[in-house]
């Protein structure tokens, strides 16, 4: 879009008696573009776009606010209008980076959505104006910094598809890891390895969602420490195991 400055430079060439062919080679700009300021000179009012609503797919879309919360953004675009939706998703996790993509398409499909490398992740990427109104946790500075909430209508979505939600998070800031100990059996030193998954987060308030979503799934938890959260009950490891599972 031209500016005002830029529109009256052209008309002025134009009542110099010059043709609206040699204005339009001097200045880059097309003819009907000229021949249509001179009929009005002030650009029409853009019209917003409509709020295409709530996610088309609640159960994608508490997916997706799991990998947001963990490791997600949203940037304003730089020159104004739209937003960008950001999901840090690493190279070694090939099978969640395309998750990730369909999670994002599911929620509002039709959407661009590409990956921008970057050194040892992908940057999936998404841009909309309306990304702020589904994530509106988004806001300035770190979310460990901030209070973080859901709005009613997210923590119904997210009570309707609690295992959807916990998935997000450990994909994001969670893993599945072998843990080994040692036990004197008869006189003699065994070793034995079970399986935990482990969430971390600096947000306390981001720590208490999961926590709750676990208790809603009945998964026994530990806190390991402020930021770390321990699942290492065989019966739990194995609710995560049947709907989460470790990360490909």
């Amino acid at each position: 879009m031209y500016d005002i400055s830029t529109r009256k430079r052209a008309l002025a060439l134009v009542a110099q008696g010059r043709s609206l062919n040699s204005v339009s080679h001097q200045t880059g700009i097309s003819r009907a573009a000229i021949r249509s300021w001179q009929q009005r000179l002030e650009p029409l009012p853009r019209m917003a776009s409509p709020d295409p609503g709530p996610p088309a797919d609640n159960r994608a879309y508490s997916y997706l606010l799991g990998l947001y919360l963990g490791d997600g953004c949203i940037s304003a675009h730089p020159r104004g209008g739209g937003y960008y939706l950001r999901i840090a998703c690493a190279d070694a996790w090939p099978g969640l980076i395309q998750e990730c993509r369909e999670a994002i398409t599911q929620v509002r499909p039709g959407i661009g959505v590409y990956a921008l490398q970057k050194e040892g992740y992908r940057m999936v990427t998404s841009y909309s104006r309306h990304w702020p109104s589904l994530f509106p946790q988004h806001g300035p500075g770190k979310k460990h910094e901030r209070a973080i909430t859901l709005e009613p209508w997210q923590q119904a979505i997210v009570d309707a598809h609690p295992w959807e939600f916990i998935r997000g998070l450990i994909h994001s800031d969670g893993c599945r890891i072998t843990n080994w100990t040692t036990r004197l059996v008869a006189g003699e030193r065994k070793r034995y390895e079970y399986p935990r998954y482990f969430f971390t987060n600096l947000s306390d308030d981001i720590i208490r969602l999961f926590t709750e979503a676990l208790d809603h799934v009945g998964v026994e938890w530990k806190q390991a420490n402020s930021n770390n959260i321990s699942i290492a009950r065989k019966a739990s490891v194995a609710l995560l195991d049947t709907h989460v599972g470790p990360k490909h």
